[in-house]
């Protein structure tokens, strides 16, 4: 990895650093669980809005509408016109 310093000591990475969030997302045919990943000044929220059709979603487990789990994936690249809603497992109760 690169870093490189500019004269007053602030550095510049190839590495993009951002905080992982657990969600839940519901899709027309699927419920999915995984991870997106956010930068650390920005929100959930801000991620979604993007001009970019695909979310990147790590960890994924999809299920079917019973609650079957259908598939685990390290990554899945979600068409985010396919997204009904998403909730930050931190907001969900048990």
């Amino acid at each position: 990895m690169k870093i490189e310093y500019d004269d007053k000591g602030k550095f510049f990475t190839d590495a993009i650093s951002k905080t992982p969030v657990p969600v839940t997302i519901q899709t027309v045919a699927q419920r999915i669980r995984g991870i997106v990943h956010v930068h650390p000044e920005e929100r959930l929220k801000d991620e979604l809005d993007k001009a970019t059709q695909f979310l990147a979603v790590t960890d994924a487990e999809i299920y079917d509408p019973e609650g079957h789990l259908l598939q685990k994936s390290h990554f899945l690249a979600l068409n985010c016109n396919h997204i009904i809603w998403v909730i930050p497992d931190e907001d969900t109760e048990e």
